[in-house]
């Protein structure tokens, strides 16, 4: 876990618990493990990939097609933001994702294919970048699910 250095945003109120929860790690107030089951039950926003034939409001696929950036290195970032408010910058230069869905980060994890990383609200404050090694050790701390 790291903070992003291009979190360049300073408006560091928390909007949410995310946030909140956020902003407590980064100083110091929680224990890794504490914040990463804490961090399970909060809810992301997610963008998704606009459909090509828009219902006003309805999304009319099964399947979202969640935002993945590559950084320099060539790694792929899942991009997520604490609340769609947040994410209005980032997606105004993100061409066909205007709209998203609000979930729990667990719900997101469980569906997330192996070796891709997390930036939670990338270029603002407070964020939060995970490695794909984070990620599958979050991943890990998910409950069974019963069949």
């Amino acid at each position: 876990m790291t903070t992003n250095p291009a979190h360049g945003r300073h408006d560091a109120a928390p909007r949410n618990n995310l946030e909140a929860l956020l902003l407590e790690m980064q100083a110091g107030g929680l224990e890794p493990e504490s914040f990463a089951k804490r961090l399970l039950d909060q809810q992301v926003f997610m963008p998704v990939k606009d459909d090509k034939h828009k219902i006003a409001g309805f999304q009319t696929s099964t399947r979202a097609d969640p935002l993945v950036v590559e950084d320099d290195e060539g790694n792929r970032i899942l991009v997520l933001f604490s609340g769609p408010e947040r994410a209005k910058d980032f997606l105004a230069e993100q061409p066909g994702y205007g709209g998203g869905l609000v979930t729990e980060f667990s719900w997101v994890l469980r569906r997330m294919a192996e070796g891709i990383g997390i930036a939670i609200n990338p270029g603002e404050e407070p964020g939060m970048d995970f490695d794909p090694e984070m990620v599958a050790m979050l991943a890990a701390l998910l409950p069974e699910q019963a069949q």
